[in-house]
């Protein structure tokens, strides 16, 4: 058992990655590949990715990764012993009865259908609705984008014989059928995490009912002959369904029991905790997903995060990475006056209010491309920080926060975010939890045991930045309900 590796998947919103991992969840070096992608956009909020662009890129993977895994003579011996995938959480793809695309693929950050976001808690309580299946009505949740597929698009909505996940979509692709794991039923707005299956009201609500989705299950499907064509050391390999990246997150930073939170900060970010039980609840404005029928998750999601960093990296014209840190670096405090709404794509968590856009208050003539993007990174910084607060304690003390993603590639960063949340930060040895989270969750699902993961030395909150932060949150606030209250 101990040669046994495991094939892990991470599908990202603007990137894939593959790689190999051992019976311990380590990653095996050089069997690591990524290929970007680009995410479709217009002026109406599309957000949405090529099915079969998407395909290609998983294909190129699996092919630099199994190439590496036959040109070393110390791994290709030894077995594969399953596939694991992490997924965006909340895609929607509509396919015809072969399985064949009948849309792209929606993601999360797509806001067309925060129209019909509204009109459904005009419709309904979305109190009672988050209380029942852990998602609020907004637009990021299947709810909202079926609703409005059968407002703009009737037609194909009609025609749509099931609906899936890009995780489910790919692993038909590659085995020829698919389960849709609890871990990612969770994450579409129709699914009950206490009871563990689809909510009946929820489906008649959307007009769509059990038939359209695929299985309920987390049980493995045997890779088929596409897969095993190109890459014959697959051949009766099983394939996992796809999970949740939120729950493969907490699953590689190894924040999975009490007293422990994790943080990823990619793309987008988010502040979860794991716990056990039957009943699955989170306060009103976080979310509650599943993560198996042992364990759930209780949360909150940023919109706004290394995508607005990109587009003041872009768009300000800022110099290279190094210079940037270099910059940060020397600046261990807020920006002076300047107060700012990070909102540039609809915001989620805590307060999901999809009709806010971006604010930036105080800029002067003397304000630089370089203090503007130090005052985006703390205003998402702040965010993540009311998140935090909102989660109730179950233990004594506060929790120990493992800190994943692309921030760790910034010291000064990750210092911002102690000094914002006033908390000690632990980075992670995994820097990309979601595909460790992969490759533990087939592991665990084989009755492999993993050890636990040690914490290195944390990251400590300077008190007075501490403060400071705090009263920038305050203004931050201040702002957010002035402009709300004034209808801007």
């Amino acid at each position: 058992m101990d040669s046994l590796l495991i094939l892990a998947i991470d599908i990202g919103t603007s990137s894939s990655r593959t790689a190999l991992f051992d019976a311990e969840a380590n990653r095996i070096a050089g069997t690591t590949a990524q290929q970007s992608y680009p995410l479709l956009t217009d002026a109406d909020g599309a957000a949405e990715l090529d099915p079969a662009v998407l395909l290609r890129a998983i294909t190129q993977c699996l092919a630099e990764t199994l190439g590496a895994y036959r040109a070393d003579s110390t791994l290709r011996g030894r077995p594969i012993g399953g596939i694991g995938v992490s997924c965006f959480w909340h895609s929607l793809l509509g396919c015809d009865a072969q399985g064949d695309p009948l849309t792209r693929i929606i993601t999360w950050a797509d806001a067309r259908p925060r129209e019909d976001s509204a009109a459904l808690r005009e419709e309904v309580s979305e109190t009672e609705v988050h209380a029942l299946t852990g998602c609020m009505l907004r637009a990021s949740y299947w709810t909202a984008k079926l609703t409005w597929l059968r407002r703009t698009r009737e037609e194909l909505f009609n025609g749509v014989s099931k609906w899936m996940s890009a995780a489910e979509w790919l692993q038909i692709q590659f085995c020829g059928e698919a389960n849709c794991a609890i871990a990612m039923a969770t994450g579409t707005g129709l699914f009950d995490p206490s009871r563990l299956e689809w909510n009946p009201e929820m489906m008649a609500l959307c007009e769509v009912d059990e038939e359209e989705m695929r299985p309920l299950s987390d049980s493995p499907l045997m890779c088929g002959n596409v897969l095993i064509k190109e890459f014959p050391e697959l051949n009766q390999v099983p394939w996992f369904p796809g999970i949740g990246d939120g729950a493969a997150s907490n699953l590689g930073s190894g924040a999975t029991r009490p007293g422990f939170a994790a943080i990823n900060v990619g793309t987008s970010a988010a502040f979860r905790v794991m716990r056990e039980g039957e009943k699955a609840q989170a306060p009103f404005g976080l979310f509650c997903y599943r993560v198996d029928a042992k364990r759930y998750l209780v949360g909150g999601p940023v919109s706004n995060a290394g995508n607005l960093r990109a587009w003041a990296v872009r768009e300000l014209q800022l110099p290279d990475e190094a210079a940037i840190e270099a910059h940060l670096a020397q600046r261990p405090g807020p920006v002076t006056g300047l107060t700012l709404l990070p909102f540039w794509t609809p915001e989620r968590a805590p307060f999901w209010n999809e009709e806010d856009r971006g604010a930036i208050h105080g800029l002067t003539q003397q304000t630089t491309a370089l203090e503007l993007l130090q005052a985006i990174t703390e205003a998402t910084y702040h965010r993540i920080a009311l998140i935090a607060g909102m989660l109730p304690s179950t233990e004594k003390e506060a929790p120990k926060i493992i800190v994943s993603g692309g921030i760790q590639k910034s010291p000064s960063s990750l210092q911002r975010l102690a000094d914002v949340l006033g908390q000690p930060l632990y980075p992670n040895d995994e820097p990309e939890a979601s595909i460790r989270g992969a490759a533990i969750y087939v592991l665990e699902k084989l009755g492999i045991a993993i050890p636990v993961a040690s914490l290195g030395e944390p990251v400590i909150p300077r008190e007075e930045w501490a403060k400071a932060y705090a009263r920038e949150r305050d203004r931050q606030r201040t702002l957010e309900e002035l402009l709300r209250k004034s209808g801007l």
